[in-house]
């Protein structure tokens, strides 16, 4: 299993919006991709990203390959409009949280 990590900070005006595209478009979007979510932590207090998220694959490869689609594309610059900060990367899934 591989896992991908994200993070970014909610733009401030556009939480309302930002929450209705994520449970709308963002999270079914990257369902349809073979990436299936796993977690996700909201922040309220300290000095980090205010989301972290996170969507399992069974290879490598499949999240690779979503992440190179068009569908994902226009996922990630949609997400953009309503992030800052956004960070992702890849890694081998193990048991617990990861970082």
């Amino acid at each position: 299993m591989f896992k991908l990590l994200m993070s970014w900070d909610i733009k401030p005006g556009v939480e309302q919006e930002y929450f209705e595209f994520v449970v709308r478009e963002f999270v079914p979007g990257i369902t349809r991709l073979g990436i299936q979510p796993s977690e996700a932590w909201y922040t309220v207090y300290g000095n980090c990203p205010q989301i972290l998220t996170a969507g399992v694959a069974d290879t490598g490869e499949a999240i690779y390959t979503a992440l190179g689609s068009e569908d994902w594309q226009a996922l990630e610059a949609k997400l953009e409009s309503y992030v800052d900060n956004l960070e992702k990367k890849v890694i081998r899934a193990t048991g617990g949280f990861q970082l």
